[in-house]
Order: C-alpha cells, then structure tokens, then sequence
C-alpha cells in the first residue's frame, strides 16, 4: 500500500507542468522594456483576486508583447498552499 501511494505522489508531482500563453498587440514589443508583474488567484486558479491590466502595464504603447505564464516559484507557491493561492506572472514588453 505505501508503495502505490508514494508512485502515485511521484507522479502527481512529476507530471504537473507549467503553463504560458502568449498575446501580442499591434506589431508586438519590439524594445527591451520590461514590465512584470504577479496576478493572484485563490481555489486552484478559479477565483482571480487581483489581476494585473496589460494595457496599464504597457503604459500607452500601442505595440507591446504579453507573456503570462506560471513560474517555477508560482508554482512553488501553489504547491505550498496546496492550490488554496495559484498565482502567475505576466511580463509586458514594449
């Protein structure tokens, strides 16, 4: 019985993955000007708490590049609250 519980640890663990998606707007950042910031979430990512605006954080730029996605330390985070708090990052570049 230990013995399946731990391979079903394992692999619940081993088998999680991060996820990132990718927006671009107008022709898309091509500068070096970064902008990052966390959105939170409760409940596993279903309820947002606070979400960052990207169009604030591209500060009027009409072409700029959104990347959110879940870091290593997000999911750390997550994983530590036991999916009670999931939060992401999103970087605009501009």
């Amino acid at each position: 019985m230990f013995t399946r519980m731990a391979v079903a640890c394992g692999a619940a663990i081993m088998l999680t993955s991060c996820y990132s998606y990718t927006s671009v707007v107008g022709n898309g950042g091509k500068g070096t000007e970064k902008v990052t910031k966390w959105n939170h979430y409760v409940i596993a990512g279903l309820a947002p708490v606070g979400v960052s605006d990207a169009k604030v954080m591209a500060g009027g730029a009409t072409d700029y590049t959104v990347y959110t996605r879940q870091s290593f330390v997000n999911g750390l985070v997550s994983s530590l609250t036991f999916g009670l708090y999931s939060p992401t990052t999103t970087t605009v570049t501009k």
